[in-house]
């Protein structure tokens, strides 16, 4: 099938846009291969405090020059969910490293923080920020230069980003992610949404609202649901650095053990000592990142990596804009639907087909590039595959080529819609994202007067003092990542939900964020310029009318452009955001991180 039109243009346009930034890049990861082990630059003594714990056959294979050496990088906790089950990784990977010729050490662990976690919560103004602080702490493991590639083990928002951006800074070395798995179903994500909403009102307490949350996050795995964190895997695997058909696989499974095995021979095989060298730098290149742009629309996914992909494809030196998500999503239909977007999770959604069958199905209509590096080698089509154990050994076959759930994954034929899930938005308060892919055909627009806020704690306090039963826009605004990290506001989605079923039109405009979880309210979140920057979103008062409209992608302030021009910016009234829970360390990094749509990275440009 020849390459959609529209995927050709925009694959086209951010090669011309990137053509200097990503030579400048190639030359610096030419400039760091070497022939043989890249441990062979080191003196005997950096050598010796290298391996000094090391077992004498793993001392002896690390003196010689002839095994390579596979970094570790895990974002191992006991506390969270995804990332338990990474526990158990590195000896098996240990293992299978040596069989297959290498050599594994465990060079670093990166912090892994969750959102579930830090909801609502001072903690949650570092979560963002995090996502370049594991940048930095990947590129401290690999900083020893004893390693011939790498495995990186994380699952979460921040985390796969993080060690993604870390793992270019080393493009010269090949990278495996290998991915934990989610956890079986529990509790229906609909069932805790609406036991949520009825905390919210008050028709029950903290002891029945935490029961039901405890059914739904009750063990080992990602959280079910379709956010960041899986849509992180979903990225990782369409864009090559997964095994095929690896990423939503459950814990503790044989499967699941024999393809984190695989993944240690296969980093070992595409080392520039094995058999198929395949540097990272190979791999995520324009292709591959158009490639996981379509991925996120077809299946519906978070609105962060309008954020992360940016920062993932500038550590590479190439350079996406909103302009890209929005012209791609125009083209590329939606194929999932999966919660937040529909009533499954994440393990329905791959029961009914899963990754191949999307991957197959965006192939054959020419909305992938599959000429493409993957870790499996070249071309994407593989991944249309699945694996299998036959006799307890790993085979890959060819993956469901028809949906055996039309309510969760569809060909393109029968597209859920004819665009991706999401929708750039533009006017007079500056541009933003909408999650189209959660909203009902009777929610795409509104109209209404504004609420303004300083806080998601406010607005809760105006909802449970019965303020907002009416048509409202509510704006909270100094959300953004210059004001306070950019925390995700999911404490509005219970109170928004409520008035949408007390039959109010109703919308969210914010510089802050509500991610993958995004709820069924018609919401423009990212708004860029934000507040703290100048942006026109502090000038709103009470009272003024807004209008937002996800079809056209339009939304904008119903004042007079002269007098928008002379009013003066509203400051902000909320409590200090700076201390406390370590925030105080990180002024550092709001003062210098870059805007929503340049990633909100603190990093600068290759």
């Amino acid at each position: 099938m020849p390459l959609n039109p529209v995927i050709e243009k925009v694959t086209r346009r951010i090669i011309d846009r990137s053509r200097d930034s990503r030579e400048r890049y190639l030359d610096k990861i030419a400039a760091a291969r070497r022939e043989g082990p890249h441990r062979g630059s080191l003196s005997c003594g950096n050598l010796a405090h290298a391996f000094a714990a090391s077992e004498n056959p793993v001392k002896k294979a690390l003196g010689a020059a002839r095994r390579p050496n596979i970094a570790l990088v895990s974002a191992y906790n006991d506390m969270l969910s995804a990332h338990q089950p990474l526990q158990h990784f590195p000896a098996i990977i240990k293992m299978a490293a040596w069989e297959a010729g290498g050599v594994a050490q465990f060079a670093g662990g990166v912090p892994a923080m969750c959102d579930g976690v830090t909801q609502g919560q001072p903690g949650m103004q570092l979560s963002l920020f995090s996502r370049d602080v594991i940048a930095m702490a990947t590129a401290i493991a690999l900083s020893h230069n004893m390693f011939d590639g790498a495995i990186c083990l994380g699952v979460c928002d921040k985390i796969v980003p993080g060690m993604l951006i870390g793992a270019l800074s080393f493009g010269h070395l090949p990278f495996v992610f290998v991915p934990a798995g989610p956890m079986q179903t529990g509790l229906p994500n609909r069932e805790k949404a609406r036991i949520r909403q009825q905390y919210a009102t008050g028709e029950i307490g903290r002891d029945e609202l935490l029961k039901a949350e405890s059914k739904s996050y009750h063990s080992a795995g990602t959280c079910t649901f379709y956010g960041t964190a899986n849509s992180n895997q979903l990225l990782m695997e369409i864009m090559g650095l997964h095994l095929p058909g690896s990423t939503f696989v459950n814990p503790g499974t044989d499967l699941r053990k024999a393809l984190t095995r695989e993944s240690a021979r296969r980093a070992v095989q595409i080392t520039e000592l094995g058999e198929e060298y395949t540097p990272i730098a190979d791999v995520i290149d324009e292709r591959s990142i158009v490639n996981g742009i379509v991925g996120l629309l077809a299946s519906g996914g978070s609105t962060n990596h309008t954020l992360h992909l940016v920062a993932i494809a500038a550590a590479a030196g190439i350079s996406i804009d909103w302009d890209d998500f929005s012209e791609l999503s125009d083209a590329v239909p939606l194929l999932a639907r999966v919660y937040p977007n529909g009533s499954a999770d994440i393990n329905h959604f791959n029961a009914a087909g899963g990754i191949p069958f999307l991957v197959r199905e965006l192939l054959s209509s020419g909305f992938l590039h599959e000429d493409v590096n993957t870790i499996a080698g070249q071309g994407l089509a593989r991944y249309r595959n699945e694996p299998f154990l036959e006799e307890e050994k790993l085979v890959w076959r060819e993956g469901a080529r028809k949906s055996v759930d039309k309510n969760v994954l569809v060909p393109v034929s029968k597209a859920f819609s004819a665009t991706g899930g999401l929708k750039i938005m533009n006017g007079n308060l500056g541009r933003g994202i909408c999650k189209v892919s959660a909203l009902d055909e009777a929610h795409v627009s509104v109209s209404a007067p504004a609420r303004v806020f300083d806080s998601q704690e406010d607005v809760q306090t105006a909802f449970q003092d019965g303020e907002l039963d009416r048509d409202v826009v509510v704006v909270v605004r100094y959300q953004g990542v210059k004001a306070n990290g950019m925390p995700e506001l999911h404490k509005l989605t219970p109170a928004l939900g409520v008035l949408m079923d007390r039959g109010f039109n109703v919308a969210l405009v914010t510089d802050g964020r509500m991610s993958g979880a995004s709820g069924k309210a018609l919401a423009v979140i990212q708004v860029t310029p934000e507040c703290a920057a100048g942006g026109a979103l502090a000038k709103v008062r009470d009272g003024d009318v807004i209008s937002v409209d996800s079809l056209s992608g339009a939304f904008s302030l119903q004042v007079d452009s002269e007098e928008l021009a002379n009013r003066t910016a509203e400051p902000y009234g909320g409590q200090d955001d700076s201390l406390g829970m370590g925030r105080e360390l990180f002024s550092v990094l709001r003062d210098a991180a870059s805007a929503a749509e340049q990633g909100a990275s603190v990093f600068k440009k290759p």
